[in-house]
Parts: C-alpha cells; sequence; structure tokens
C-alpha cells in the first residue's frame, strides 16, 4: 500500500503544471535543489514544483573591457 502513495505522489509532483523537469533547468544554466535558492541564488522555475526548486546564480558571467 505505501508503494502506491509513493507513485501517487510522485506522478502528482511530475505532472504539475509548471514543473519543467531537472533538464530544462540545467540547460538554462541553473541548478535544481530542494526547498530554497542559496542566498546568491534566485528562483528560476520549478523542477518538480513545489518542492524542487530550479535556482540560477544572482553573478553575471558577463566580462567588461
Amino acid at each position: 500500500m505505501g508503494i502506491l502513495v509513493l507513485i501517487f505522489i510522485f506522478i502528482s509532483l511530475a505532472q504539475h503544471g509548471d514543473a519543467h523537469g531537472p533538464d530544462s533547468c540545467n540547460h538554462g544554466g541553473g541548478l535544481c535543489r530542494m526547498g530554497i535558492c542559496d542566498p546568491s541564488e534566485y528562483l528560476v522555475q520549478y523542477c518538480f514544483e513545489p518542492i524542487i526548486l530550479c535556482c540560477k546564480s544572482v553573478s553575471s558571467t558577463s566580462t567588461e573591457s
């Protein structure tokens, strides 16, 4: 019975409308994190809403000459 509950929870998280998955997050330069983003990061999207967030670094990677 417990395994059915886990399967149901996984399907519910995976099928949520705003969940893009880890591939989309990694492709956009972000990292999937559980709970909250680091202080030096901001929320871009959800890997699996509402628990796993896709966070991206605040610092810019461009260089000035």
